[in-house]
């Protein structure tokens, strides 16, 4: 198959499984997606989910942000990885989000990529999931099913981000980005792989690592 074939297979086989896709992060405004977002790096949608109900109940704006204690908000999310660093971030991107956005998220990557602790994936997921812009935010298990099904280098997670805009038409990634994220978490795992389950990648997966299994 060519990387164009795979890749049409690949949607085709994710739109039988996932017809719909549910955004994997509780949240009921644009702020709380965004500190969920941030919140979920090297720790698990599970776990965040679990967390921010109680932050969120007190300060679901980043005005109520700003007025938390930094220990406040350390207390909140002590479950999550990294949280000492995180509740940091979170408190400086209320402080900026107040004084130059008026406490509104910003709908653009340049603006969001400028608050405290976000990077481009988070920024990526945000202008997805909250304003509907075409965007590929790669995370570990899009990183490595593109790699495992041959259709990324898997050099860097900027290349793979690359390489998927170039296979897939724009109009599929904010649901196509979502529904590889819960095949990797269903079917292909790092860890524990079976490939009799893992349909895509019995069937397009690089000959070099299904001749490991």
């Amino acid at each position: 198959m060519t990387k164009t074939e795979k890749a049409q297979y690949v949607w085709d086989k994710l739109e039988e499984i996932y017809p719909t896709v549910p955004i994997p992060l509780d949240h009921t405004n644009d702020f709380e997606l965004l500190i969920a977002v941030l919140l979920s790096a090297q720790c698990t949608d599970k776990r965040v989910n679990l967390v921010t109900p109680a932050l969120f109940a007190i300060a679901d704006n980043a005005y109520d942000m700003q007025k938390l204690s930094l220990e406040q908000v350390e207390t909140f999310i002590k479950t999550c990885g990294l949280y000492k660093s995180k509740a940091r971030n979170i408190k400086k991107l209320a402080d900026l989000m107040v004084e130059k956005h008026t406490g509104i998220v910003p709908n653009n990557f340049k603006d969001l990529e400028e608050l405290a602790g976000v990077g481009h994936k988070t920024a990526s997921v945000v202008m997805s999931q909250a304003f509907g812009v075409p965007a590929f935010p790669v995370d570990t298990h899009i990183h490595r099913l593109m790699f495992r099904w041959g259709l990324t280098s898997g050099k860097s997670v900027e290349q793979t981000e690359k390489d998927a805009k170039k296979l897939f038409p724009e109009e599929l990634w904010n649901k196509l980005h979502l529904q590889i994220i819960y095949y990797g978490r269903e079917y292909s795992p790092a860890r524990g792989l079976k490939i009799e389950k893992d349909i895509i990648t019995k069937k397009i997966g690089r000959k070099s690592f299904l001749n490991t299994l």
